[in-house]
């Protein structure tokens, strides 16, 4: 193979073919099939779904064919939102879908943590998990709705439920396997 070249397995046959660089811009087709060589498959963080999608249209937000939940995320949806008791019901019983909600204080320092933890988490499972920070110093209505006693305290939804309750500072690890649990037995 010339440095030139690429090769570019094809979504819907498997053959493997030989594309000119300099043509990487013009939609190759399969030599075999015909079928475009620019597609991509992203699977859902949602929903699990394969999605075939042009490369071309990765900036039109697409959605999943199966849920509609966004297929790309910005960074800014990569990120754990903060919620008050007044943005608590928009934001999280509201919301469909997953999210998580960390209770927190600023004094807290198994709280301080826990705060990258979460980031990482948001980052690796955004437009599937919605992560949200409430300090419940600042915001005790909603902390003494759900019974918050002990920080870090995670609370787990879905589609504005409930589902599960964690207390205490937990490896990473940890926490993420109890999120793909709920996100499989709760889907």
């Amino acid at each position: 193979m010339q440095n030139n070249e690429m090769v570019i397995r094809c979504l819907h046959c498997g053959t493997k073919n030989r594309i000119p660089k300099a043509r990487l811009h013009d939609r190759p087709l399969c030599g075999k099939c015909g079928a475009v060589l620019d597609e991509m498959l992203i699977r859902c963080l949602h929903c699990g779904t394969k999605n075939r999608m042009p490369e071309n249209r990765l900036s039109d937000k697409p959605i999943c064919g199966r849920c509609g939940v966004l297929l790309v995320v910005t960074s800014e949806q990569g990120r754990p939102v903060d919620v008050t008791d007044g943005t608590f019901n928009r934001e999280v019983l509201s919301s469909t879908g997953f999210v998580l909600v960390d209770c927190w204080a600023p004094w807290c320092g198994p709280c301080k943590m826990a705060a990258p933890i979460l980031e990482e988490l948001a980052a690796k499972y955004a437009g599937g998990v919605r992560v949200a920070k409430l300090n419940v110093d600042e915001n005790p209505l909603t902390a003494s709705r759900y019974d918050i006693r002990s920080i870090p305290a995670m609370l787990f939804f879905k589609d504005g439920a409930l589902v599960n309750t964690l207390v205490g500072l937990l490896p990473k690890e940890q926490l993420e396997q109890h999120l793909i649990a709920i996100m499989k037995t709760n889907n």
